[in-house]
């Protein structure tokens, strides 16, 4: 009895380190490879600017993205809003560009909008405020 004891005692710790295995896999998994989860909507934003040939003529061939910089000095962080609007799900996200142009900064904003079929993100703006001078507004995608 003493060792089916211990020995049911060592099942529900191996049936618990599994659960929370499989709980941090599912939560790594939502916020790197869903279609709603931040940091994909930022991952395509960035594309589409590094591919945006008024932003390569301003910025550079080499752009980089970013988020807020937090006080150990990293960005990764990058802002973002969610809100309901007309029943739909909608997101916005901030972040910050650089280019090989020395110098050259820009702020990146981003609209997206569930799609109510298929329930994925659409994008509805992205458009690149450069910070540095001449300032002016790129638009990349207006789809009001």
């Amino acid at each position: 009895v003493k060792e089916a004891g211990r020995d049911f005692t060592y099942f529900i710790v191996v049936l618990v380190g599994i659960g929370v295995t499989g709980g941090l896999f599912y939560v790594i998994f939502k916020e790197l490879f869903s279609s709603s989860s931040p940091s994909k909507i930022y991952g395509d934003a960035l594309k589409k600017c590094r591919s945006h040939p008024e932003i390569i003529g301003v910025f550079g061939e080499s752009i980089k993205g970013y988020g807020e910089t937090t006080r150990r000095g990293r960005r990764q962080l990058v802002s973002h809003i969610e809100y309901i609007k007309d029943g739909l799900k909608h997101m916005r996200l901030k972040f910050y560009i650089e280019g090989s142009e020395t110098g050259k900064r820009g702020t990146a904003h981003v609209e997206v909008k569930e799609n109510p079929e298929t329930g994925r993100f659409e994008v509805r703006y992205i458009f690149v405020d450069v910070d540095t001078y001449p300032r002016r507004t790129i638009v990349i995608e207006d789809n009001r």
